[in-house]
């Protein structure tokens, strides 16, 4: 069977001088197959884990994330409407709709991340990298759910050719892919991706006199197919309920510290995920068995992950002492399930192009971000959260501190041999 297979890969393969054609043949055929390379003499370990099988670790640690996210679309929506409030209820309501929203931008992602990868690699002559892999799946996971297509896919083309192609591609980036181009939509286009109303999809307005905004989509495809199978449908008359906030815990912490939190949310729904927020923050147990997964199979560095968490501890505890402000007195440990502290430890801030690569480089790189990532979270005004700021700050100063422990080592051992 495999025989079988590699002829007709072998009969379907386009000449070389037609690049474009020969790059997409070549990205699959190693998708499919491991490569065969070896060292022509002397002993050599052959291993079928390349690049393709390492990113692709990383896509199915990030599988729950995505099924809590595109629920939590859903359920959020239908919470603002006042409809279907336990989390169950409603189930094919709000998986369908989440859905909806989550799966065209993911599809995007693909579409334009990899069409540029497709078209670099073809002007090099060379095979595709399959770094955008990750990004791809990861960046639909960090956008607010109603994000324009257009603004999408803007930030894609902004990230993956300014922030990748221009340092040489797959590899030689300096910073997280996916967090510049979430990075570029902050600063791009500040009212799609900041305030109370943009976590929570589907709404004219997330308060008083907001209605439901349904597409074509789903009033003339699913309502139907709901109304087959005798199943409750989106009603477009629905309103916002009276007195509804769609503010994350975040924003109410910035404003009210714990007591504003605590009136709204519990600390179960922060845990679990059942309030607003980015799709792939929410499910805080979903994120925790993603990061085991890399953590043990040495995809992802657990030094990077503790030393975050120890970094977030020192500074969360250094707050509460202080209690300048209600932000600074929340119990330090709430923080974890607040925002997006632990997706970021586990899938951005791991990411070992762009972090630290030595062992104690490691523990100083996260717990750097652990504790600057607090610092920008708590006393930013602006600004509720810091994960994405302190990541991109450390991606800079990584191979500055790799220097400097390289330089430590070198010394230590000169002074044993003289």
């Amino acid at each position: 069977m495999k025989k079988a297979l590699l002829n007709f890969f072998s009969r379907i393969e386009p000449d070389k001088s037609k690049r474009l054609l020969h790059t997409a043949y070549d990205a699959f055929f190693t998708f499919a197959f491991t490569p065969n390379h070896v060292t022509k003499d002397g002993v050599h370990v052959r291993d079928g884990m390349d690049l393709k099988r390492l990113m692709v670790f990383v896509v199915l640690a990030l599988q729950l994330s995505y099924v809590m996210g595109t629920y939590n679309i859903g359920h959020q929506h239908f919470v603002a409407l006042g409809q279907y409030l336990g989390f169950w209820e409603g189930f094919h309501l709000k998986l369908s709709y989440g859905l909806v929203k989550l799966l065209p931008m993911y599809v995007v992602s693909m579409v334009v991340g990899l069409g540029i990868e497709f078209y670099f690699a073809s002007k090099k002559g060379h095979a595709v990298e399959e770094g955008y892999l990750v990004t791809g799946a990861l960046i639909p996971l960090i956008m607010p759910p109603d994000l324009p297509l257009w603004i999408l896919s803007v930030a894609i083309i902004f990230a993956v050719i300014i922030g990748k192609e221009a340092f040489g591609g797959t590899g030689m980036n300096v910073v997280n892919i996916a967090l510049l181009a979430r990075v570029f939509v902050f600063f791009a286009y500040p009212g799609t991706i900041s305030g109370d109303e943009v976590w929570v999809a589907g709404l004219t307005k997330a308060g008083a006199g907001g209605v439901a905004d349904y597409g074509w989509f789903t009033m003339h495809v699913l309502n139907p197919l709901f109304s087959a199978f005798g199943w409750a449908g989106f009603d477009p008359t629905a309103a916002v309920v009276d007195g509804y906030t769609g503010a994350t815990p975040l924003a109410l912490a910035a404003k009210g510290g714990w007591e504003a939190v605590s009136q709204v949310y519990t600390p179960s729904q922060m845990f679990w995920g059942a309030i607003p927020g980015s799709a792939g923050e929410t499910g805080k147990p979903f994120i925790i068995l993603g990061a085991l997964m890399l953590a043990l199979t040495g995809v992802a560095s657990w030094r990077i992950m503790l030393s975050m968490v120890l970094g977030m501890s020192f500074m969360g505890l250094l707050f509460n002492a202080w209690g300048f402000n209600a932000f600074m007195q929340i119990p330090w440990y709430y923080h974890f399930s607040m925002g997006s502290f632990l997706f970021a430890m586990a899938f951005m801030a791991t990411d070992p192009v762009t972090a630290a690569s030595t062992n104690r480089g490691k523990w100083i790189y996260g717990f750097l971000i652990g504790v600057i990532g607090m610092i920008v979270r708590v006393m930013n005004p602006a600004y509720p959260e810091g994960w994405m700021l302190a990541i991109l700050f450390l991606n800079v100063f990584a191979p500055l501190i790799d220097y400097f422990v390289l330089q430590g080592n070198i010394k230590k051992r000169l002074k044993y041999a003289q």
